[in-house]
């Protein structure tokens, strides 16, 4: 996730916060669980970190519950898509 060896000794209160969204998005797909949920897992993500999640869901596959406003990572991740609308 683009992390280098010096940002291991970093603690997280000092991180940006696109480092501390990867540090806790590695977290969760680190640790094995039954259904994993994320609210907004792109915010402060960089392309490439966006990339490397989105492959990775496509690859193992979890069960995932997750609340995203990109379309684009919607329609390529996503088996089936709810949508809430307001009246």
């Amino acid at each position: 996730m683009g992390f280098s060896k010096n940002d291991f000794e970093t603690n997280i209160e000092e991180m940006s916060e696109g480092q501390k969204k990867k540090v806790l998005i590695a977290k969760s797909i680190s640790e094995q669980a039954n259904i994993y949920i994320w609210d907004e897992p792109l915010n402060y993500i960089d392309i490439l970190t966006r990339i490397q999640i989105e492959e990775a869901i496509l690859k193992y596959k979890p069960t995932l519950i997750f609340v995203e406003h990109d379309e684009m990572f919607i329609e390529n991740s996503a088996t089936k898509v709810i949508e809430l609308k307001k009246f």
